[in-house]
């Protein structure tokens, strides 16, 4: 299997909606992910914080980071990767591509 086969594209948002630094939430299936336009490209993580399950996504975006909003831990929106404390596990980050305005999130093929 190639790497293509083993994720499922989700038509998720239009690119058009998603402003430079703004969180937006969006659900796959029962999966909750946060999209990020960053200047560079847009992003996907997963939308619960790894410390207290709060949605990433009514946080805020600075320097490719996106801050909680319960309890200011931080993520890299590109690697997942926690960066603040409380947090100390990482996100799960999610392939992202872009056809035409639509953007969408490649989740794991089950």
């Amino acid at each position: 299997m190639t790497d293509e086969q083993n994720v499922t594209w989700h038509a998720v948002i239009t690119a058009s909606e998603l402003e430079e630094d703004e969180p937006e939430h969006v659900k796959i299936g029962d999966t909750p992910v946060c999209i990020v336009r960053l200047e560079d490209g847009i992003y996907a993580i997963n939308d619960i914080c790894t410390h207290e399950f709060a949605l990433l996504s009514e946080g805020f975006v600075e320097d490719e980071e996106v801050e909680c909003p319960l309890h200011q831990a931080r993520f890299n929106v590109k690697t997942g990767a926690c960066t603040a404390l409380p947090a100390k596990e990482d996100v799960p980050t999610y392939r992202v591509k872009v056809e035409g305005d639509q953007v969408y999130v490649g989740m794991p093929a089950s």
